[in-house]
C-alpha cells in the first residue's frame, strides 16, 4: 500500500510557519509521520503540500502540490488517492504520536475488498467520532470526494455516504493508546509545549 503526508494546510494560528517542521523531542514532527507510515508500508510515503519550499523539507521524498487548491484537507486526500492506483494511508504531518503499529493495522485491514475507506474511532466529537486524517482510502473515494468538493462541501468526512466506510473500533484503537494522544495534533504554541510534556511523560 502506499502512504502520504498530508501537510497542505497554511499554518495560520503559526504566522504561516510549517508546523510539521517543528521538533517534539528533538525531532521534526514530519520526520516522526514519515518513520511511522515507512514501517507500515514498506515504502517512503508522497508528501502533499502547497508551500513552495516544500521540496526541500524532505529532498528523498515526491512532493505534489493538491490537485484542487483551497479544499482544505479533503484536497489533500483526493490528491494522495488520485496520486497512484490502489488504497492510500493518509496521514497528517502534524500528529507526532501516531505509532507505527496503528498504522500497520489500517494497511493490513484497509488494503481488501470489504470496503472503500478505513478509519479508526477515535471517539472525538470532530468527523462524526472517526479520526479522517489517520486513514485508509481506496480509490473508489476519488468520484466521490471530487463531487463532495465541487457542491463546496469540504469537510474530511463529506463524501462517507457515498463510498463503504469500515471502522476500527474505539476498543480496538484504544490498545495502541490513548485516541486523544494517538491523533494529537500541533495546531498552536500551546500544543506544541503540551505535545513536548506528552514526549517526557511517554519516555
Amino acid at each position: 500500500m502506499r502512504g502520504a503526508v498530508l501537510a497542505g494546510g497554511i499554518a495560520s494560528r503559526y504566522a504561516g510557519q510549517p508546523k510539521g517542521l517543528l521538533p517534539v523531542g528533538g525531532r521534526r514532527i514530519l520526520d516522526r509521520v514519515v518513520d511511522a507510515i515507512r514501517t507500515a508500508t514498506g515504502a517512503a510515503p508522497l508528501l502533499v503540500a502547497n508551500d513552495p519550499g516544500a521540496p526541500d523539507w524532505r529532498p528523498d521524498l515526491e512532493c505534489m502540490p493538491d490537485l484542487i487548491r483551497g479544499a482544505g484537507s479533503l484536497g489533500g486526500i483526493l490528491t494522495a488517492v488520485a496520486a497512484g492506483p490502489g488504497p492510500v494511508l493518509c496521514v497528517a504531518w502534524d500528529m507526532p504520536f501516531v505509532p507505527a503499529a496503528l498504522l500497520e493495522t489500517l494497511v493490513r485491514e484497509g488494503g481488501g475488498d470489504s470496503c472503500d475507506a478505513l478509519l479508526p474511532v477515535s471517539g472525538s466529537p470532530r468527523g462524526g467520532g472517526l479520526e479522517p486524517l489517520c486513514a485508509v482510502y481506496g480509490p473508489a473515494c476519488r468520484g466521490p470526494i471530487e463531487a463532495a468538493i465541487a457542491r463546496g462541501d469540504y469537510r474530511a468526512v463529506a463524501f462517507h455516504d457515498a463510498v463503504r466506510v469500515g471502522t476500527l473500533s474505539l476498543d480496538r484503537t484504544r490498545a495502541f493508546g490513548d485516541p486523544d494522544e494517538l491523533f494529537f495534533n500541533v495546531n498552536r504554541p500551546e500544543d506544541l509545549e503540551r505535545a513536548e510534556g506528552l514526549w517526557r511523560r511517554r519516555g
